[in-house]
């Protein structure tokens, strides 16, 4: 059984925002990290993994993922700070 996950990054903290999907979140951060994914997330520097969740069903990700990207920003930003209220980069912690 695979996981499926939906994941906001963050240019800072209360910068500018972009809502995922991906089925390998270390790989497709590293991607980010690196600038291998031409268009937002490479022109506005978004890099930091602030907020994820993991589901087994790709559709649900997938739903959610369209979900969140429809939501306000202030929105966005209170899930971010439930789980990550410093907004620390929680790439570090995937990576082991």
């Amino acid at each position: 059984m695979r996981d499926y996950f939906v994941y906001m990054l963050a240019s800072d903290r209360h910068g500018t925002l972009y809502v995922g999907v991906t089925n390998d979140l270390v790989r497709r951060m590293a991607e980010h990290r690196d600038g291998l994914v031409n268009g937002f997330t490479e022109r506005y520097g978004v890099t930091q993994l602030v907020w994820f969740e993991t589901t087994p069903d790709i559709r649900a990700a997938i739903q959610r993922e369209k979900t969140l990207k429809h939501w306000p920003r202030a929105w966005k930003i209170a899930a971010i700070e439930k789980l990550n209220p410093t907004w620390r980069d929680l790439y570090h912690d995937i990576v082991g």
